[in-house]
């Protein structure tokens, strides 16, 4: 772990290697799990405001999740979460043949709200718990995931630098910059 700024970073993000593969995964993430996509209090607002002009991008069945429970909801851990459908795809979810995609994702890419998707997803495999003062970021191993490490691997791309933007969504373009600075010095020590 080191600190950069106000977060506490695993070192995982530096050398752990990771690009999603959907193309082998399908989208798992957003349909196995025991919970929605962590949110923060900023996102539950943004999801209440743009549920509308997403709503026809949406599957019934997450349509009428989301009519029932909300725009989001509050797990069993009290965490802000996405809502579910049975407990099992996230309610935003939708499908191109067997992958799941972001439905919210989908009107963003077609200029229709400005909102890409909650930065937990966009972080994805990276998870940040915020405490007082400060955020702890860690890399998430789930085996679901192991054809990403492995395209990762053979691509030769870190987490951090995979998730490059969403990592500058969530803590801003200066944050980054120290953090590649972090990841050179790293390197350097790891070759010796």
């Amino acid at each position: 772990m080191f600190q950069l700024g106000k977060t506490i970073v695993s070192e995982d993000i530096l050398e752990k290697e990771f690009v999603c593969n959907l193309s082998a995964c399908h989208g798992a993430c957003c349909v196995d799990g025991d919970a929605g996509a962590p949110l923060n209090e900023e996102e539950t607002k943004i999801l209440e405001e743009i549920f509308p002009k997403v709503k026809p991008f949406l599957r019934k069945e997450g349509i009428e999740a989301i009519e029932a429970q909300g725009t989001w909801v509050k797990g069993t851990d009290g965490d802000l979460e996405t809502p579910l459908i049975d407990n099992k795809d996230c309610a935003y979810v939708i499908f191109d043949g067997k992958t799941a995609l972001c439905g919210i994702e989908q009107a963003y890419n077609q200029g229709i709200v400005d909102w890409k998707k909650p930065v937990s997803c966009h972080l994805y495999p990276i998870r940040v718990k915020d405490f007082t003062e400060f955020a702890a970021v860690n890399y998430d191993k789930w085996d679901i995931c192991d054809d990403a490490c492995s395209l990762g691997k053979e691509l030769e791309v870190p987490v951090y630098k995979f998730v490059k933007e969403a990592l500058i969504r969530r803590f801003g373009e200066d944050w980054y910059l120290e953090l590649e600075i972090v990841a050179r010095e790293w390197a350097k020590v790891k070759s010796k």
